[in-house]
């Protein structure tokens, strides 16, 4: 239980930050969504091991750290406090949001997949792999990937990265707002994809 709430407070976190910066144009967002995530690390790494995404989760299953029910009560947990977290912002500001590409397709989903794919590759080696086991930095490593992410892919793909914070937001605007969710697909498979590919190439690294 432990773990599934530190990821429900992480994700939550994660969430309501992307959803006050979006929603109120703050300038230089990216640094405030790579520095909720970095802290959040902080906090939960050493309960849960800090997923806050369930692309991460996914990774971490491929590369045989994890087993299907944990998989599947994280990814679960991750929605949950994803779609709490929109509802809030929804509350606190009268706004709802969505990831959205503002380009075509085909890049917003290799930056999605790109991204992503580096986001679990560092995690897997910064807080998995015995070689750097009680290592420091790893908020910062995790926290500064999202952070470069959003900031080179997200005039892209909208800088998701993570299932979660497609899903929440999306279920939100369901339910509040009038903006359309059928770009939602993108941000499902292209982090599941990224996720799965980081499980397989840290596998090799590991070899």
């Amino acid at each position: 239980m432990k773990k599934l709430l530190t990821e429900f407070i992480g994700t939550f976190f994660l969430v309501f930050t992307i959803g006050l910066v979006v929603t109120q144009s703050v300038a230089m967002a990216p640094v405030a969504i790579g520095s909720i995530l970095m802290v959040m690390v902080y906090m939960g790494g050493h309960i849960s091991g800090a997923h806050y995404n369930p692309a991460v989760s996914l990774a971490v299953l491929v590369r045989g750290k994890s087993n299907l029910p944990e998989f599947v009560s994280y990814f679960a947990t991750q929605v949950a406090g994803a779609f709490v977290a929109a509802v809030t912002v929804y509350v606190v500001t009268g706004k709802t949001f969505v990831p959205t590409p503002s380009s075509e397709t085909l890049p917003a989903l290799i930056v999605e997949t790109l991204f992503t794919f580096a986001l679990a590759l560092t995690i897997l080696n910064v807080a998995t792999s015995k070689a750097t086991a009680g290592n420091s930095y790893f908020g910062l490593a995790i926290g500064f990937t999202v952070l470069a992410g959003a900031f080179a892919g997200g005039p892209i793909s909208g800088g998701a990265f993570n299932p979660a914070v497609g899903i929440g937001p999306a279920l939100c605007e369901l339910f509040f707002g009038t903006a359309s969710i059928s770009h939602l697909w993108i941000y499902l498979v292209g982090p599941l994809l990224g996720g799965a590919l980081a499980g397989v190439v840290f596998n090799i690294q590991e070899q």
